[in-house]
């Protein structure tokens, strides 16, 4: 289903062999949250997507484990920005910003998180969403 989407939106995505069920469950456990559903489902198919120019368009799941454990816990980015907790990072945008879920609120949307300001905005609904936007270029950062 992702990977049909995803190239109904581009030519240039490369997919991966799908994660198991227990890299995504030592991902949850590890960050201490369910992933949600439909970046789960996308794993599940293929582990990370990339798009033009290498750039991910989705991680694969051990470094949305290790990026997001490191931004939790890291002593320097604790003073230096707004708590991470309540996001979960799932891709770049190549510049430094990250896209995340924010898992308090309303986990479906897609925000983008700038790493000079600390802001947190939303741009877009869903996973699916933010991926059309980003490969034709709605979502400007």
């Amino acid at each position: 289903m992702w990977r049909e989407k995803i190239l109904g939106w581009t030519a240039d995505a490369t997919f991966h062999t799908g994660t198991s069920e227990a890299a995504i469950r030592a991902c949850e456990a590890a960050l201490g949250q369910a992933l949600p559903r439909d970046l789960a489902e996308l794993l599940r198919e293929s582990d990370g997507v990339k798009g033009e120019y290498g750039l991910d368009l989705v991680w694969p799941v051990e470094r949305i484990k290790t990026d997001n454990v490191e931004f939790r816990t890291d002593a320097t980015f604790a003073q230096l920005y707004m708590p991470f907790e309540p996001l979960l990072f799932f891709a770049d945008a190549g510049n430094g910003d990250q896209f995340a879920f924010v898992m308090r609120d309303r986990p479906a949307d897609v925000f983008v998180w700038d790493h000079e300001t600390d802001s947190r905005t939303m741009v877009a609904p869903s996973l699916a969403t933010y991926l059309e936007w980003w490969l034709d270029g709605r979502i400007k950062i």
